[in-house]
């Protein structure tokens, strides 16, 4: 497994294996790597014949006041997590992404515009779309996966790619979680004993609510239910919303469409997202 520290070594190991023939998947992550990174790894060998893995805190999907400088960053521990699954891990510096004079951003409408992640971190996505339009026009991959735990995210970026024609498909990997259903996240770990074992009340509480919407039940209504159990259990609710599970729009009933019943919610300093299809 090697090491490109460099866009021009990323760019020398892909363009050598597409003109072997072979097809290249690339896994977006920012380290820290967990079992439902190692999933995305895992579903990228299954479609691709090469793997490259990028590690990469991007510090402009971050808003001041937000956990840029304390992330974790566990770089030998996730290059052993990765033994068999990454041909390559692409470890760029800050300054290689942003080089000196960078001014150029993607922006980013439709899903980006929902109402949800963006109406709390109205500046995330500009960081997020256009770190992996970077990514994507570096690795010139086949195929590039992402977690349906970040469901916005996954959202925004198949858009972007489509808009932008991009030659690569995008591709979501379900979420991974804990026996109790907490759903696998690098900031877990911020949480208090006290707060991981309230932590699992989010899932439960967004299946529920699915379940209530697959029975017939307004999905606004089931949605409001699940937010007022949640802030019962010590949840500060950033939201709790029923969407069509495509373009991430409000929903009236009768709903047509798939549905996803997405929310963001706040454990003391840790803030929890998670979403579950109706």
């Amino acid at each position: 497994m090697a090491i490109a520290p460099t866009v021009e070594s990323l760019r020398r190991a892909t363009a050598g294996w597409r003109a072997g023939g072979e097809r290249v998947a690339l896994v977006p992550t920012m380290g820290a790597l967990h079992e439902g990174h190692l999933a995305l790894a895992r579903l990228a060998c299954d479609r691709a014949d090469r793997v490259v893995v990028s590690i990469f805190v991007n510090p402009t999907q971050f808003a001041p006041g937000e956990d840029f400088s304390s992330y974790p960053r566990t770089l030998e521990e996730d290059r052993r997590r990765l033994g068999g699954l990454a041909d390559l891990i692409f470890t760029p510096a800050v300054e290689e992404m942003y080089p000196e004079g960078s001014a150029t951003t993607v922006s980013v409408a439709g899903p980006a515009a929902a109402g949800l992640e963006d109406r709390f971190r109205p500046t995330h996505f500009q960081g997020a779309a256009t770190v992996v339009a970077k990514l994507l026009i570096q690795a010139m991959p086949d195929v590039a996966i992402f977690g349906e735990k970040d469901f916005q995210q996954l959202k925004i970026i198949t858009r972007m790619a489509r808009d932008l024609h991009l030659p690569v498909r995008i591709l979501g990997g379900e979420t991974v979680r804990e026996p109790d259903g907490l759903a696998l996240s690098s900031r877990n770990r911020y949480l208090s004993a006290e707060e991981r074992t309230t932590a699992p009340r989010l899932h439960a509480a967004l299946a529920a609510c699915a379940e209530a919407i697959r029975a017939g039940a307004d999905p606004a209504k089931a949605a409001a239910e699940a937010a007022t159990a949640l802030a019962g259990a010590g949840f500060a609710i950033d939201y709790v919303e029923a969407r069509h599970a495509e373009s991430l729009a409000p929903v009236d009933p009768p709903a047509h469409g798939p549905l996803r019943v997405l929310a963001a919610a706040r454990l003391g300093r840790t803030r929890l997202i998670d979403n579950v299809a109706v």
